[in-house]
């Protein structure tokens, strides 16, 4: 994990000063639009996660959980209707200045908590009519899954705008390859699906939190129009109001840190080009 944050750091830190100055050919032009589709792998530091409801309050502590792409198969990633199974990314985006973008968009993550692991439990449960009724005061619990199933999996969904600056490091007639950095913030409307106690599955959206964070990418152009693009993001994400079950008064918050992967391809267009 931190091997994964030193190179985000050094990406993010080399494009922006060793690109400043560079005056090569550049499509990255005021009046240039773009969107893109593409698809993340991402990883999760551990999480503290309160649950607290009519009958029950307690934190698990050091929660580990992983991401769950889906395996590659082109039925799933390039059929209209299952595009949106994988774990995507999806952006439009506005260059308002030469070398400066603002943008939109949304990253599809899955958060997935791991069954069967053993963590720390304080707090209390009462009248649930489970085995894990009872007052606990750092004891250890395996979360088993009839006790608890959390993921974010349709999904960890990441609504954010970002700023960024474009530099090109190599340009000519018909290709380009450029490094981008900048930063951004959103909101977090995750698709919790949710199984407490003797409660029934939840999983519905909800507006859940917030979510900042810093990218990294590289870009290759093609023709001024198209264009692949590599990007390693991080960041925060704070959901202080995650639904577990159909009642409201039934709630969780959790807090931590990610590490994203992104692979994307999409198209470019410049409204103000000269004819």
């Amino acid at each position: 994990m931190k091997q994964i944050v030193l190179s985000l750091i050094l990406l993010i830190t080399f494009s922006a000063t060793s690109t400043a100055q560079n005056d090569l050919p550049s499509p990255d032009k005021k009046g240039t639009f773009y969107l893109y589709w593409g698809w993340n792998r991402a990883a999760y530091t551990t999480s503290d996660i309160h649950f607290s409801g009519n009958n029950y309050d307690f934190v698990l502590s050091d929660v580990i959980a992983n991401d769950r792409q889906s395996p590659f198969k082109t039925r799933i990633y390039f059929n209209p209707k299952n595009i949106t199974i994988p774990q995507y990314n999806l952006r439009l985006g506005y260059y308002f200045r030469d070398k400066y973008q603002l943008s939109l968009g949304v990253d599809h993550m899955k958060y997935v908590m791991k069954n069967d692991q053993t963590v720390n439990i304080n707090g209390h449960i009462e009248n649930s009519g489970t085995a894990y009724d009872g007052v606990y005061n750092n004891s250890n619990i395996v979360l088993a899954r009839n006790f608890l199933m959390f993921e974010h999996t349709d999904g960890l969904n990441y609504l954010n705008a970002e700023l960024r600056r474009s530099d090109v490091l190599y340009a000519r007639k018909n290709f380009s390859l450029s490094v981008q950095e900048g930063a951004g913030l959103g909101a977090l409307m995750p698709k919790t699906n949710t199984t407490l106690l003797n409660n029934a599955r939840y999983d519905e959206f909800h507006l859940a939190g917030y979510g900042m964070g810093i990218v990294g990418a590289v870009n290759f152009t093609f023709f001024n129009y198209f264009f692949i693009q590599s990007e390693a993001k991080g960041g925060f994400i704070h959901m202080p109001d995650i639904r577990t079950t159909m009642y409201e008064s039934d709630k969780a918050s959790q807090h931590f840190f990610f590490l994203q992967f992104n692979a994307s391809f999409g198209v470019r267009y410049n409204l103000l080009k000269e004819k």
